[in-house]
């Protein structure tokens, strides 16, 4: 797959990265790529169900682009919306459909997180995904 130049940039990142401490650091640090999402706008419609933390995330468009805001409780869980904002923020939403989680395999991030972690950026990675096609629709 062909992924947009600035998420292409973010996986070489992560593979030049050995130490799964330090993966682990960097996705901290992705936490301020984040668009806040207030938290006094959080409700069950915001929220990332089976995600261990309390995350939730908004999805909109913005003159056509996709625009994701999101906010959790937990810097790690913030770090990987922080990759997934990444990913997809500024992209037509037929582009960002076409991104599959796949792509936080070749980052190395998953073999790093705890299975319910990696099962909740997986949870993140779908809710958002099913947003978009809303929007689409």
């Amino acid at each position: 797959m062909t992924y947009p130049a600035q998420l292409l940039e973010l996986i070489e990142e992560f593979q030049d990265v050995e130490s799964h401490m330090e993966r682990l650091e960097m996705v901290f640090e992705m936490a301020e790529e984040v668009v806040a999402l207030p938290v006094e706008t959080w409700s069950d419609t915001t929220r990332i169900v089976g995600c261990q933390s309390e995350a939730h995330v908004n999805v909109s468009l913005d003159e056509g682009k996709v625009l994701m805001a999101g906010g959790a409780d937990a810097q790690l869980v913030q770090g990987l919306m922080g990759i997934l904002t990444i990913a997809i923020n500024g992209s037509a939403p037929a582009q960002a459909l076409l991104l599959s989680p796949q792509f936080a395999q070749e980052m190395g991030i998953l073999n790093s997180l705890s299975p319910s972690r990696s099962n909740g950026f997986r949870n993140m990675f779908d809710k958002v995904m099913l947003e978009i096609r809303k929007l689409e629709s």
